[in-house]
């Protein structure tokens, strides 16, 4: 209770903004590895990750150290791109030496959406051409620019207009890649598509994809914010299907748990934002010093304990204990995975059962019919049994 006798719930209900009718309203007295603990000492396990964020876990010390590290040095300075910040430097060194050498020069950004925003005017900008394609059932963020290339029409009409000239086509659909011509600027893709409830590429779709752009010299933008970092079992996805983008957008778990995003591209590409005009994309807070330092140290929790090398087996393990007649099909790999009921009244009673119970999951915005596994990736196998054991169980009661 608060001064006045109001609750935190009440409080929370009156004064923070809300997204939808029903929240969660999940009281958060502290977080650590899998587990989200209530004030009340309930503890809960997490297979959402803050939606694919917190790979590392909630809290990993080393993340929490380099954080304490650099707030007791300085926070902000000065917009983005003008100070030259260790933290930055060297989160940018390291990330780009884990990259492909085309994916050299990093802006940062604070989150997804402006990751693709930026992408989107860099490939105007860099190709002098408007068009702009993405996919159907695609989620890109709540900008103007990313409702704009989503696949989904009823978010979309809300807030029309939106950007003139963009074209949505079919996923795996290869006849629709004739769509795209000499009038296209970019393409951007989810090389697995994360919200349309995990759908993965099929028959080459994204190296096919490559080459239409490539043969007609559109940039191909891949939207990894919730695949990037270890999600798949790679540190990025497209190393999973062989196709390097001209320009790559991530956030979520790129800050460890600090608010960070950032689009990757060539030197050449990126030089196109310097001039005519300077500062034509400028962010205030993007690349903010706290959140480097937590990233710097997030990326090297993921490859120094070998993360990567135990997701998948880590997804069998899951797909193995996940055995009940209501369960229609899994999809996905790595720890991204969709557990399909094949309705969405068993799918809601699941995730509010899943609260009373102690285990959070997620639904997906375009497939309303599945539930989400997206843990931290330091999860153990005991771990996945505890919560396999808790799945089962809601799925006997409903």
């Amino acid at each position: 209770m608060n001064d006045n006798g109001l609750n935190l719930r009440t409080l929370f209900l009156r004064h923070v903004a809300q997204t939808s009718d029903s929240p969660m309203c999940i009281k958060v007295d502290h977080a650590e590895g899998i587990y989200i603990y209530a004030p009340d000492g309930k503890k809960y396990i997490d297979l959402i990750a803050g939606v694919s964020v917190s790979n590392a876990g909630h809290c990993h010390p080393k993340i929490v150290a380099a954080v304490n590290e650099q707030v007791s040095k300085y926070m902000h300075v000065m917009v983005y791109g003008e100070y030259i910040e260790s933290p930055q430097v060297l989160y940018a060194k390291r990330l780009t030496e884990l990259l492909p050498e085309n994916l050299t020069s990093v802006y940062f950004v604070n989150s997804g959406s402006e990751a693709v925003e930026g992408a989107l005017k860099l490939a105007k900008r860099y190709t002098g051409r408007t068009e702009m394609v993405s996919f159907k059932n695609a989620y890109h963020g709540s900008s103007h620019g990313s409702v704009s290339v989503m696949g989904n029409e009823e978010f979309r009409n809300s807030f029309r207009p939106l950007l003139p000239d963009t074209r949505i086509i079919n996923f795996n659909d290869e006849n629709d890649l004739n769509q795209i011509t000499e009038r296209t600027a970019c393409v951007i893709v989810e090389p697995v598509q994360g919200e349309a409830g995990i759908v993965h590429p099929e028959n080459d779709f994204l190296k096919k994809l490559g080459k239409r752009c490539s043969e007609k010299d559109v940039l191909l933008i891949f939207d990894e914010i919730q695949t990037g970092f270890g999600r798949l079992g790679k540190l990025f996805a497209f190393e999973c299907y062989n196709v390097i983008p001209d320009i790559l957008c991530v956030a979520k778990s790129m800050g460890g748990g600090m608010p960070l995003g950032a689009f990757i591209s060539s030197n050449k590409i990126m030089s196109a934002l310097t001039t005519n005009p300077a500062l034509g994309y400028i962010t205030t807070f993007g690349g903010h010093p706290v959140s480097c330092a937590a990233a710097l140290a997030s990326i090297n929790v993921i490859v120094d304990e070998k993360l990567l090398e135990q997701v998948n087996e880590k997804s069998n393990r899951f797909k193995q204990l996940l055995k009940h007649e209501k369960i229609k099909e899994i999809r996905g790999t790595g720890l991204f995975l969709a557990v399909e009921l094949g309705c969405s009244h068993l799918r809601e009673r699941f995730i509010n059962k899943g609260i009373e119970r102690g285990l959070l999951s997620d639904w997906f915005l375009f497939c309303d019919t599945a539930f989400r596994i997206s843990p931290p990736l330091t999860i153990t196998h005991q771990q996945i049994e505890e919560a396999v054991n808790i799945i089962n169980s809601i799925l006997d009661e409903i």
